[in-house]
């Protein structure tokens, strides 16, 4: 490695640096030295140490300078601990393993991969602490490739049956997607603790496998191996939350309050986070006043979880108390404030906040950001200045996928064929959300009556092997999940039950001026009594019927669907929710609606 030659900064101290004096008896042990360095809290004093360190010879102890090192990395001093890094003359593991944490710890963790590629040319070899941490520096940057290679260098040097390094492995693999090689390296440990689990638990939390990963919550408590930590229940209500199982989150947040983890900022985060997916925003509120100094974490949770529910101005409201208590928001924080004016229509405030981002808050505003406000404009129906940003912005895939989709659907929404065209055409040539693509342009050709293009769309999606997701919806009732399919009443539970309570809503509902079939998304032209019967057994309105058959009067349904609520269906749940007396909570792709006395918190704006 490069030494660096005539930069030493500590030969040029200032003199009251070097001033102090020390008695040799007492002082001059490298003891003392190791104590003064654990002592130090800011880097003044640091400073002194060091220099007393190097007046009295001993910065040629490796011992010494690994924990001067370790204290520069303490204080965010990464650079410091680099440059003495270099001066020394034989760095052991814990040097190059300490240099590299400080590297990850100062959001640098490609400095750490290259200090690894550095270490494996010299004599040095790495231990088991090294392995965690270059793993740790895959994981934060989801680099699977990078991370299959230092798993083979683990399976190399020996270390394939360390729980700190497959613990690692574990949660590496889950941020990078790729659960079933996580599950591998899970099943083949000899022995695990409470951070395996939980980094098991995790990574299925985190890639939309929240059922597996409360499953292993109750096998773990069943085996007795050990107390659920503070991580482990943060994981179970994430996946609680992922799946909308308000009765499984209850239970953990009993769980929560039993272990005294109620107070933990990342707890109440998930546990806000988990109540307003739930559609308990009202207990989501009650969580979060009662964390006693909240963070960035729980304040963005917060912000996003009233957004989601149609409480713009609320959302708002907590991020300028937010502000008042000096508490820093992040990029994600303003995801969560742009999108709460997008779901609300406040259009004016969430252009201001664009712009003030990073002369307010030092933010620059990046392709996520700029997409809230494609859909905030899309929404309101201003099409052209959408179109205009929407190709202004460079994205990645991923990114592009929510933009154009965003785009695409506020096209369709407003009956804008041009745009919609070229949505549909950039996300189909991307590879990205084909699916929705072709159904979502193939209902812009419907509503403007375009059915030869409705068909020509259909027959190239048979061509190319591209199906529509099916419309799915499931509620909970007593901790048992019941899942609904639009269309399928052969699967529907109590399935001639809920079509006879369907239909008698229905008769109802038209007495009070209810058209059927004319909003919903149809895919080929079909007569209007076809159309009613298409959209009457929408996914949703199976699980609305069967929780009203199935429920006690005066509790709230709610139902979770994977695809976006269409306009007759909401137009029914009001109408519904007027008849029958109940309120009814609906999560969809995009959002929560409130149905009660036949309004919508949505105020039919989304």
């Amino acid at each position: 490695m490069r030494k660096l030659q005539n930069q030493n900064p500590f030969f040029t101290l200032p003199s009251t640096c070097l001033s102090r004096q020390f008695k040799p008896s007492y002082c001059h042990t490298k003891a003392h030295f190791i104590q003064n360095l654990q002592d130090c809290r800011n880097f003044k004093s640091l400073i002194s140490t060091h220099s007393n360190i190097l007046k009295f010879g001993f910065l040629n102890d490796t011992f010494t300078t690994n924990h001067l090192i370790n204290r520069y990395v303490k204080l965010q001093k990464i650079n410091s601990a680099h440059q003495l890094f270099d001066e020394m003359s034989e760095p052991n593991v814990v040097s190059w393993t300490s240099l590299m944490a400080g590297f990850i710890d100062a959001g640098r963790p490609k400095m750490a991969l290259w200090l690894f590629g550095k270490m494996h040319e010299s004599t040095v070899m790495p231990n088991s602490f090294t392995f965690a941490t270059l793993v740790n520096a895959c994981s934060i940057l989801a680099d699977l490739k990078t991370g299959k290679r230092v798993h083979a260098q683990v399976e190399i040097f020996g270390f394939q049956s360390n729980l700190v390094v497959c613990s690692s492995l574990i949660d590496m693999y889950g941020k990078c997607n790729d659960v079933n090689e996580a599950h591998r390296v899970f099943d083949l440990m000899g022995f695990r603790n409470v951070v395996s689990w939980t980094s098991m638990i995790a990574a299925y939390a985190q890639n939309a496998q929240g059922h597996v990963a409360l499953q292993l919550f109750r096998e773990f408590n069943c085996l007795m191996l050990d107390r659920p930590n503070h991580f482990m229940l943060a994981s179970v209500i994430n996946a609680c939350a992922s799946l909308g199982r308000l009765v499984s989150g209850k239970v953990s947040h009993a769980a929560v309050i039993r272990r005294g983890h109620d107070s933990n900022d990342v707890v109440a985060s998930a546990l806000v986070d988990m109540y307003a997916k739930c559609g308990c925003i009202n207990y989501s509120d009650k969580v979060f006043w009662k964390i006693p100094n909240p963070s960035v974490i729980p304040y963005t949770s917060m912000i996003v979880g009233a957004a989601k529910y149609g409480l713009g101005k609320l959302s708002l409201e907590i991020f300028e108390e937010m502000l008042e208590r000096r508490v820093k928001p992040n990029d994600i924080t303003f995801v969560g404030v742009l999108h709460a004016c997008s779901h609300s229509g406040l259009v004016d405030e969430g252009l201001e906040h664009l712009e003030t981002m990073y002369e307010k808050h030092g933010i620059v505003p990046d392709a996520k950001h700029r997409s809230c406000v494609v859909d905030m404009l899309g929404r309101t129906g201003r099409l052209d200045e959408a179109y205009s940003l929407a190709k202004s912005i460079q994205v990645k895939p991923d990114e592009g996928a929510l933009l154009w989709g965003t785009l695409l659907s506020a096209s369709r929404l407003h009956g804008r064929v041009d745009i919609a065209t070229e949505a549909s055409k950039w996300l189909i040539e991307s590879k990205q959300q084909v699916a929705a693509a072709y159904v979502t342009m193939s209902n812009t050709y419907a509503f403007a009556g375009k059915w030869e293009k409705v068909h020509s769309i259909r027959s190239e999606m048979k061509r190319n092997g591209v199906y529509k997701e099916p419309g799915c919806s499931w509620v909970e009732i007593r901790d048992s999940i019941y899942v609904f399919y639009a269309g399928d009443v052969s699967l529907c539970a109590r399935g001639s039950e809920v079509v006879s309570l369907l239909r008698e809503l229905e008769r109802r509902m038209k007495e009070k001026g209810y058209v059927g079939g004319s909003m919903g998304l149809v895919f080929v032209d079909v007569e209007e009594e076809a159309k009613e019967e298409i959209v009457s057994l929408h996914s949703e309105r199976l699980a609305l019927g069967f929780g009203l058959i199935s429920m006690p009067k005066g509790m709230t349904i709610r139902v979770m669907k994977n695809l976006r609520m269409c306009r007759d269906c909401h137009e029914a749940f009001k109408l519904i929710s007027d008849i029958v007396e109940r309120d009814f909570v609906v999560r969809d792709v995009n959002r929560f609606h409130h149905f009660k006395n036949g309004t919508c918190t949505c105020r039919d704006f989304w």
